[in-house]
């Protein structure tokens, strides 16, 4: 795959790329590995060519420095396992510098050019290109090069697996382990290989780091004279004195802060003292002093100083168990302790003893860790406090500055903060957060558009799904070429390292986080990647679940507006405002309905639906549509609620049976509000189920709440249910509401409810007016739940505009009230509307007498249309037939259907009332 006669694979990725060329990442055929890419990406923009053959070499390298030490017995190994092949194995320390090397075949070195022979030579990236070492510390990971991925023509027939070899205890990489070979001899076993020898390193260094802080403890106990130090192997332990008062006299809480004291004192590397406060008011000195061991190590001990207590016994001989220290920070316990007399009293009043003893640099990165530790705890309390996408990530920008960056940068596909999945998020990516420890920084601002290049830190770790870091912002060449009079800018403010990190989420690519430092001299490192990282990771969870919240919340408000009335209906007997809002925990089940009743009468609904979601959504639809179905019956309120309530009875057994649905939550249940207003007689029935009452404003600026009866929420089932009827007085307001208009966690009812009237104290403001300023006045800034408000405004219809005629159950009677009505009409200028008026009323007044029973009173209406009403006692429906040819009657209801624009019957306590209505341009 790699050879230079193979025009596949690589090569010609390559042969392209050099070319002008850019293949994407990919991973056969033309495709190229995303790390290889971005080398060569890397490669040009440092104006490497690719036939430069001369490696910078240095003779200040330590030849037999720690790392050096460390890999000999694992090199030699290797070179034994590889015996007679043709393995090149090299250690590079951290900066690309070859420190050793060996051969497998002992002859090799005689064909080999000097840069694959001898130490001293560099191979990082900047100047060696696109190599195995050099990748390994640009990736900071595991790499595999193979053949004409090499940038260089040199490295064309060969292939190398390389790892990095790092400090256990801080994490840094100390340097690279790799492994070269022709391209022909790849084997997957190397991996695994060059794993267990990279760590075999690393252990070896951790012993060191051991012997070390050994000698440090050497040179403490000597210089204390507590015991002469006769070539015994000296234990970490505590003294005995001291593991005992530790033990007895503090509690958990105590250890844990004397330990993060005393680590953060040693950090200090210098002589010092300090008092930490203790429970049950007691206090202990803490003390640091450098140590040097006899190996010439530089270190810090540090000492407790706890007064005396005279009652205190003395602690019985033999070893206890102590709090374990810090990482890499030598706790004296719980090992036994050396021979010789413990820590004891000072003749002071005081007992003195050990606590730590180790390098500044352990405790610097113990303090380090803590904190770390300390960031991520917050970290979880402090993002992801609400459903917002914006709120997250700026909460994740707010948590990490200043601790771990000066400035945070997130970039989020417009998808995404839609609530949707971005198809390409490298090419739609929009400024979400801008955030640091001033507002003086040119970055781009936020709203706008962010365009990446191939080579840029954002878009490998998009690529490649892993965190980037750029310790040196001047030699990241991808990075200032995306931009670089902006890059400039951002240089001059001091900007000098970076770490990249993918939102990643449920495999699903949020955006990227970028962690800019200024202040702190000192590049990012491995730690700080880590927990960059860790805090990325934790935040990508919580915007996924934003972006989940947010695209459920769109289609469900999209569903309650698809379902709440598009426009109101035109009718005479009421004027109507209403205003819908969507409550912040989620779209609910709130709804309102204006529906035209006969005789000019007006049904207003109100109703909210207990949950939140699609699912509610859904079921107000259901509700609703019930609704209008039972008010299209002419059914009186108590028995609407009635019938609404058995039918959420059957839904809910529906949905959360014995057997529910997968994914089914169940209904609950519904709280109902159902008016009717008649104008002819200025008369409301009310009726409601479990919601509040409604407030009425009458013209003189009085307001009250109607006193209705309160009936069990809907879906409990068997229950009954009662109405109540008032007077409207005419151009009185009848507002209806549901409760998330004046329920809220941080207000008392009964003041929302003082804030409602004095809101609706103004009677000559128009419905519209009212419903502005009742949102203004009295609903919750952020309200929890939805908020349906219907405010309607009374008409009377003038007497004038009503005429009636009482006639008994005689057929002789029906030609009489013809007349009247025709006169009636002309009266009223309806001259056009005679004919049929007569026809109507002729059938209507002769199928009461013939079929219902007396008294029969008939109604004309002159509103918008023209209605004839015929009551009579009889309680049974009419029902239309078409009539056979043969037939001499059943033609009556027919001849209305096809005069009437709509005709129907209601019910009534006393019988029925048979009504059609006539447009008033019907001839």
């Amino acid at each position: 795959m790699g050879a230079v006669g193979d025009r596949v694979g690589p090569v010609r990725s390559r042969d392209r790329f050099l070319h002008g060329d850019r293949p994407g990442p990919g991973g056969g055929g033309e495709g190229v590995r995303g790390p290889i890419l971005s080398s060569w990406e890397r490669c040009v923009l440092l104006g490497l060519s690719p036939d430069q053959s001369e490696l910078p070499f240095t003779e200040e390298y330590d030849p037999d420095g720690p790392l050096v030490r460390a890999a000999v017995p694992v090199l030699d190994r290797l070179q034994s396992i590889f015996t007679g092949s043709r393995m090149n194995i090299c250690l590079a320390d951290g900066h690309g510098t070859v420190l050793a090397r060996r051969f497998g075949d002992p002859a090799l070195p005689r064909h080999l050019p000097p840069i694959q022979i001898l130490p001293g030579f560099v191979f990082a990236e900047r100047v060696a290109g696109t190599n195995g070492i050099g990748l390994t510390l640009a990736e900071r990971r595991l790499v595999q090069v193979h053949g004409a991925e090499h940038f260089a023509e040199r490295s064309q027939s060969s292939a190398c697996t390389a790892i990095p070899v790092r400090d256990q205890l801080s994490g840094r990489i100390e340097g690279v382990l790799c492994l070269g070979y022709p391209y022909t001899d790849a084997d997957p076993a190397l991996v695994p290989l060059v794993r267990r020898a990279a760590e075999a390193v690393e252990r070896r260094l951790m012993e060191q780091s051991s012997d070390r802080e050994r000698g440090l403890l050497r040179a403490y106990l000597d210089a204390a004279n507590h015991t002469p130090h006769d070539g015994r192997e000296v234990h970490d332990g505590h003294p005995l004195a001291m593991a005992e008062l530790l033990q007895s006299e503090l509690d958990q809480s105590d250890r844990s802060l004397l330990k993060e004291r005393a680590t953060e004192l040693m950090s200090t590397a210098r002589r010092a003292a300090t008092e930490v406060p203790l429970s049950r008011g007691r206090r202990i000195t803490l003390i640091s002093r450098p140590v040097t061991s006899a190996a010439g190590v530089e270190g810090v001990v540090i000492e407790a100083l706890i007064p005396e207590d005279p009652e205190r016994h003395a602690p019985a001989p033999g070893p206890r168990p102590a709090p374990s220290a810090p990482a890499g920070a030598r706790t004296l316990g719980p090992e036994p302790a050396p021979a010789g007399p413990p820590a004891g009293p000072r003749g002071d009043g005081t007992v003195r003893g050990l606590v730590l003893v180790g390098e500044p640099e352990v405790g610097k990165y113990a303090v380090a860790a803590r904190r770390r530790l300390e960031l991520l705890a917050e970290a979880g309390n402090r993002i992801g406090t609400t459903l917002d996408v914006d709120r997250t990530a700026r909460e994740l920008a707010e948590t990490a500055v200043p601790r771990l960056a000066d400035f945070v940068t997130i970039d989020l596909p417009e998808a995404v903060l839609r609530g949707e999945e971005a198809p390409n998020p490298t090419t739609e990516m929009r400024r979400t957060v801008v955030h640091g420890i001033r507002d003086d920084c040119p970055f781009y601002p936020v709203g706008s558009p962010v365009t990446l290049g191939p080579s840029t830190p954002h878009v490998r770790c998009m690529t490649s799904g892993e965190p980037v870091l750029e310790p040196d912002l001047r030699a990241a060449f991808g990075w200032i070429a995306q931009d670089p009079g902006h890059t400039e800018r951002l240089l001059a403010h001091n900007i000098h390292s970076l770490i990249t990190v993918p939102l990643l989420a449920r495999g699903v690519l949020l955006g990227i986080a970028c962690f800019y430092r200024s202040q702190d001299p000192a590049p990012y490192g491995d730690d700080d990647l880590a927990l960059a990282r860790e805090l990325a990771a934790r935040a990508a969870l919580c915007i996924d679940n934003a972006r989940r919240y947010t695209r459920e919340h769109t289609l469900a408000l999209a569903l309650q507006h698809s379902l709440l009335p598009r426009g109101l209906p035109a009718q005479g007997a009421v004027e109507v405002a209403h205003r819908y809002l969507p409550g912040e925990a989620g779209v609910g089940g709130d709804w309102f309905d204006v529906i035209p009743l006969s005789g000019t009468r007006v049904a207003l609904l109100v109703g909210d639906v207990v949950g939140h979601g699609l699912h509610a959504a859904a079921t107000m639809g259901r509700l609703r549509t019930a609704a209008r179905n039972f008010a299209e019956l002419e059914l009186a309120p108590d028995e609407l609620l009635t019938h609404l309530d058995n039918l959420m009875v059957r839904l809910d057994r529906e949905e959360g049976g014995d057997h529910p649905a997968p994914g089914s939550t169940g209904i609950v249940g519904a709280s109902f509000l159902y008016a009717v207003y008649d104008p002819t007689s200025r008369g409301c029935v009310l009726a409601r189920a479990g919601h509040p009452p409604p407030a009425l404003v009458l013209p003189d600026g009085s307001v009250s709440l109607l006193d209705l009866p309160a009936g069990p929420p809907l879906g409990l089932g068997g229950l009954p249910f009662e109405s109540a009827e008032f007077t409207l007085p005419e151009h009185s307001q009848l507002v209806l509401y549901t409760d998330g208009l004046i329920e809220d966690r941080r207000r008392d009812l009964d003041v929302a409810l003082d804030q409602l009237r004095t809101a609706l104290s103004h009677p000559d403001r128009a419905p519209d007016d009212t419903c502005r300023a009742v949102l203004d006045a009295v609903a919750p800034a952020h309200p929890g739940d939805d908020i349906a408000l219907l405010v309607a405004r009374t008409n009377a219809l003038p007497a004038d505009r009503i005429a009636s005629w009482d006639l008994a159950a005689d057929p002789s009677l029906v030609g009489e009230v013809r007349a009247a009505a025709v006169r009636q009409l002309r009266r009223w200028g309806l001259d056009e509307s005679a004919f049929a008026t007569e026809l109507l009323l002729s059938e209507l007044v002769t199928n009461a007498v013939r079929y219902g029973t007396g008294p029969v009173r008939v109604r004309l209406i002159h509103d918008r249309t023209l209605i004839c009403e015929v009551h009579d006692g009889s309680s049974t429906a009419p029902r239309m037939r078409h009539a056979a040819s043969t037939d001499e009657g059943g033609r009556g209801l027919f001849l209305v259907a096809q005069l009437a624009q709509a005709w129907g019957t209601r019910y009534t306590a006393s019988g029925k009332v048979i009504w059609a209505e006539c447009a008033l341009d019907a001839a």
